[in-house]
C-alpha cells in the first residue's frame, strides 16, 4: 500500500483552513534533506506555520512541503521532506495529529546534526585549529 502520510497530511490542511483556522506542522529538523531556518530549531524541531497568508509559493504533495516565508523580514524558501513531518495542528485549538511512523521512512530515520548555535562552531573551529596560526578555518567537523 502507499503512504499515508501525503494524504493525511492534505486533508488534516485542509480540515484545518476550511475551518478557519492557522495550520501549523511539526517538522524534524534532523532529517536529511531538511531546508528551514535553523535559528528557529529547538530540540531538532521546528513549528513551521503554513496558513495561505503567511506563505507563498505553497505546495504539497506526495514528497514533500515547499513554500517561501518571511522569517524575522528575511525571505526563506523552505523545503520539508514528508518523512520529516512529524504532525499539524490548529493553532487556536491543537485539533489535529501527530503521524504514526511508516515503515517506507525507514531510511531517513538516521538524523543529521542540526548546528544550532554560531559560538559552538567557532569553538569547534577553534578546536580543530592546531597548526599555530591565527587564520581561521572555514570547516566545521560535523559528528
Amino acid at each position: 500500500m502507499l503512504v499515508q502520510r501525503p494524504y493525511l497530511m492534505r486533508a488534516f490542511y485542509d480540515w484545518i483552513v476550511d475551518s478557519e483556522c492557522t495550520p501549523h506542522v511539526i517538522v524534524d529538523a534532523t532529517k536529511p534533506h531538511v531546508d528551514v531556518p535553523l535559528q528557529f530549531v529547538e530540540n531538532g524541531k521546528i513549528v513551521l506555520n503554513i496558513a495561505p497568508r503567511s506563505v507563498v509559493d505553497f505546495s504539497l504533495d506526495d514528497n514533500a512541503l515547499s513554500f517561501n516565508a518571511r522569517f524575522s523580514g528575511i525571505p526563506t524558501q523552505v523545503y520539508v521532506p514528508m518523512y520529516a513531518i512529524e504532525g499539524i495542528y490548529a493553532r487556536e485549538n491543537g485539533a489535529g495529529t501527530i503521524f504514526p511512523d511508516e515503515p517506507a521512512y525507514d531510511e531517513y530515520d538516521a538524523p543529521m546534526q542540526v548546528v544550532e548555535d554560531k559560538k559552538q562552531v567557532q569553538q569547534d573551529t577553534k578546536s580543530t585549529n592546531t597548526k599555530g596560526n591565527n587564520k581561521k578555518s572555514f570547516l566545521t567537523v560535523v559528528k
